[in-house]
């Protein structure tokens, strides 16, 4: 028994020995070469990072009106791996949600696909009435705007409630804020209870914006431009009401318009603001700057006689010049040239300034972006005089060969209501701006200024006299390029000018484009317009 014993227990200490050295092996694949591994797998477990964001910040006018608030909405969701009914799904999804059926059949074995987000009333009802137990809900944040004047202005966000245009892309960070990362200890087992929380990177909320917009004129704004839209039956408009001194923009409405709580289906053109986004040749609104050029560089005097050979047609130096039939004249001070809007007369004085006039437009800020808060802003088009033909000065004098959007042409217009100083337009309050700089004199100020006020009474403008208050201004028909060609049936129709009573001053500018409707002139569609838009923004600022 005894020599039995000794073998046997020879063989159980080795195989106590392998077994312990399996063990030691394993533990230092487990304890060493792979403890990242299960380091890593263990915080899994009982570790989770939770990141939470702060709501979007509001938007408000100069009123402290909000323009955008922030609204939960429903969104909608399947879960492949927790499906029920299958067939019932199916059947449902292919005939009311076609993407989201063939989302779930790309991703089958996914945890969590939407059907659809930010569902409308009547998806929301449809999909509740259909018992359809395998879609679920939930509410996500997102944006509400209350007034559907300001969309252009506000811009929306996305379905992950981040900006997509306007106000809203411009300014997403300072609205989004940054998020806050919470590490949380959890069981493991039930991943039911915590046991402590950790903010390991602190968030912070998000900045207000407010606009200098005033909501309630905007409205109003928007409103008149729709009648003119309506009468004429334009494809596209905007109007812009600014103060001339501050460069406070209190109204910029455009047109196409859209709701932008219902932004299932939206083209993307119809978001542009028209205002800041689009440039034109704006036509005979030149002739204002123009003739302050030619006064500020001592080539015409406004009392000066120009021979506008009283014809429709003739030729300024070789070049062919037309003029509408409402303007032939034979001599002309050069008041009545600008009050008749007389082409002839403009372009001989153009050519006696020349090149010149390519810098007192880049003064008055063409061909540069005014540098407003805004993506997309145009900057315009404007050619060196080293790349002019011989037909420039002249078509420059009268607003072709030169874009511009509409709020550079109010930003131009600015000087004429503030004594000669060039200010910036300020969309944003708070935004940092360049101060005001004179530049031009007074003298010259003072000389267009009742040149455009006698074009209000009496010239191109006298339909857009207001009653009681100072009107200084200057229509724009202008044939709009189409395929290289000036297409006479196609046209641009604008007002831009000012409203003034003792300290109280307003520039408004308006246009409209592309009317059915021939034989139509700015001076009676534009200056009616402007007309009733600065009615409209009196009886609002209570100025009697």
């Amino acid at each position: 028994m005894k020599a039995l014993s000794k073998p046997r227990g020879i063989c159980i200490f080795f195989l106590f020995c392998i077994l312990f050295c399996i063990s030691a092996i394993h533990l230092y694949g487990l304890q060493i070469s792979q403890h990242a591994f299960f380091n890593d797998l263990g915080n899994k477990q009982y570790y989770l990072t939770l990141t939470t964001y702060p709501p979007r910040a509001l938007i408000f006018d100069r009123n402290g009106i909000p323009v955008a608030l922030n609204k939960e909405r429903l969104s909608a969701f399947i879960m492949p791996h927790k499906i029920k009914d299958k067939q019932k799904l199916i059947e449902f999804l292919k005939k009311e949600f076609p993407a989201a059926l063939k989302r779930l059949q790309e991703k089958q074995h996914s945890y969590f696909i939407y059907v659809k987000r930010r569902l409308t009333d009547e998806e929301e009802h449809m999909i509740k009435s259909s018992n359809t137990e395998d879609i679920h809900f939930l509410y996500e944040p997102s944006r509400f705007y209350p007034i559907d004047a300001t969309a252009s202005i506000t811009g929306i966000t996305n379905t992950d409630n981040r900006g997509l245009f306007g106000i809203e892309l411009f300014f997403d960070e300072q609205l989004a804020g940054t998020p806050t990362t919470t590490i949380l200890e959890k069981d493991a087992r039930s991943g039911l209870f915590y046991f402590s929380k950790q903010t390991s990177k602190e968030g912070s909320e998000g900045i207000p914006i407010e606009l200098t917009i005033d909501s309630d004129l905007q409205f109003l704004v928007q409103e008149e431009l729709l009648t003119t839209i309506e009468k004429y039956q334009v494809s596209q408009g905007a109007a812009i009401v600014m103060d001339p001194t501050s460069g406070e923009i209190f109204a910029m409405a455009t047109y196409p318009t859209f709701d932008p709580n219902n932004t299932q289906t939206l083209p993307a053109a119809i978001t542009k603001n028209v205002a800041i986004t689009e440039s034109y040749e704006f036509g005979s609104a030149f002739k204002a700057f123009l003739g302050l050029a030619a006064l500020d560089e001592g080539v015409v005097t406004s009392e000066e006689l120009v021979d506008c050979e009283g014809v429709k047609t003739a030729y300024v130096e070789g070049r062919k010049v037309n003029t509408v039939e409402s303007s032939v004249a034979g001599l002309l001070t050069f008041s009545e040239v600008i009050e008749k809007s007389n082409n002839i007369g403009v372009a001989k004085i153009a050519k006696r300034l020349g090149t010149p006039l390519y810098d007192h437009y880049k003064k008055l800020g063409f061909g540069t972006k005014t540098g407003i808060t805004f993506p997309g802003e145009q900057s315009g088009f404007l050619m060196h005089p080293d790349r002019w033909s011989k037909q420039s000065v002249i078509s420059l004098s009268y607003g072709y060969e030169v874009t511009a959007t509409l709020l550079q042409l109010a930003t131009a217009f600015c000087p004429f209501a503030n004594d000669g100083y060039r200010i910036s337009p300020i969309l944003v309050k708070g935004q940092h701006i360049t101060p005001p700089e004179k530049i031009y004199s007074s003298e010259s100020i003072n000389i267009m200024r009742t040149i455009l006020e006698e074009t209000s009474l009496k010239g191109t403008g006298k339909y857009a006299q207001v009653q009681g208050y100072k009107t200084m201004g200057k229509t724009s028909t202008a044939n709009l390029l189409e395929h290289g060609q000036y297409n006479p049936h196609k046209n641009l129709y604008g007002f831009v000018g000012i409203i003034e009573r003792g300290n109280y001053k307003r520039v408004i500018a308006c246009f409209v484009k592309e009317s059915p409707r021939h034989n139509l002139y700015a001076a009676t569609v534009a200056a009616p317009l402007f007309e009733r838009i600065a009615e409209k923004t009196i009886m609002h600022d209570k100025v009697w």
